[in-house]
């Protein structure tokens, strides 16, 4: 079923009615960036609802102009594929993450870039695990307002608040650069010192990171609550005092330009706790600007 699945979604045998994110609209075959959807929120521990955030960004980037004056490039000008949201077992974790794991294996196979558009921060897990796999030197930028390291909550190991350091049994000690930290209980943070490299309440250092990291594959996930709930109230644990959408636009576009991304992801939109759209918004620029930077302009 899930081989089944994947041809579908490569051969884009989709409804032609299906939205795509804004001018994603190229042939799988001949894109380089791959966007798809992990509508998946089952071990959210606070408030759900970011299964619905894939496709409120893919219907509301409509409102927003691909055209970015930031860095004076359109989207229509990206070699992007938006093919949909994968059909994830919400009531089984494992194996929705090794759907998630096999698509994203089956986009680098094909030497093209996954970009995922979450669901929750655990959907990070699935495709992180294709890219360790296929890059097995590779290390992760994580931008949240949230550390992530706990061995596991409430007894679930499997959980959102846990994937970061279900990502470090992978790669180990030294390889994981967080920013924009601000929450987690007292373990996560002494367990932390030892075994990533934390950045609290902002991006100050990620200059100097990436310098470090130049010649290493680099997979980037980004948890949008690193906004400031102000900016950015539809998610499902808000965290005051985070930063502005100029200062994690600055910081996007860094990565995605100077480090050797072989994988991405944002996360964390919960539509539906902000009527007013204004975080969905904030969620499609910031994939638009990743979008753009991920683009090297070399045909």
């Amino acid at each position: 079923m899930l081989n089944e699945m994947l041809n579908k979604k490569w051969n884009m045998e989709l409804n032609r009615n299906t939205e795509t994110f804004m001018e994603c609209d190229k042939e799988p075959q001949e894109a380089e960036i791959i966007l798809f959807g992990a509508p998946f929120d089952s071990t959210t521990s606070y408030r759900p609802g970011t299964r619905f955030g894939p496709a409120s960004a893919r219907r509301e980037s409509y409102g927003i102009e691909s055209y970015s004056p930031y860095q004076d490039k359109d989207l229509s000008e990206v070699w992007a594929a938006d093919c949909g949201d994968l059909e994830l077992s919400i009531g089984d974790v494992s194996l929705a993450l090794s759907q998630i794991q096999e698509f994203a294996a089956c986009i680098l196979e094909k030497e093209k870039l996954p970009f995922m558009v979450g669901g929750e921060h655990l959907v990070t897990l699935g495709a992180f695990r294709a890219a360790a796999e296929r890059y097995p030197d590779i290390c992760i930028i994580h931008f949240d307002a949230h550390s992530d390291l706990r061995d596991d909550y409430l007894g679930v190991t499997l959980s959102h608040a846990c994937v970061i350091r279900r990502c470090w049994e992978i790669v180990g000690d030294g390889r994981i650069y967080q920013f924009g930290i601000r929450s987690g209980d007292r373990e996560e943070f002494q367990w932390g010192t030892h075994h990533v490299k934390t950045r609290r309440f902002d991006f100050e250092g990620l200059e100097k990171t990436l310098e470090e990291i130049k010649d290493r594959p680099v997979y980037f996930t980004v948890d949008l609550d690193v906004l400031d709930p102000s900016v950015f109230p539809g998610t499902g644990t808000p965290e005051p005092g985070g930063v502005s959408f100029e200062e994690l636009r600055k910081a996007v576009t860094m990565v995605c330009k100077s480090a050797d991304i072989v994988g991405c992801d944002v996360n964390e939109l919960s539509p539906h706790y902000d009527i007013s759209g204004i975080s969905t918004a904030a969620a499609c620029k910031v994939i638009r600007e990743m979008l753009l930077a991920l683009d090297k302009g070399v045909r």
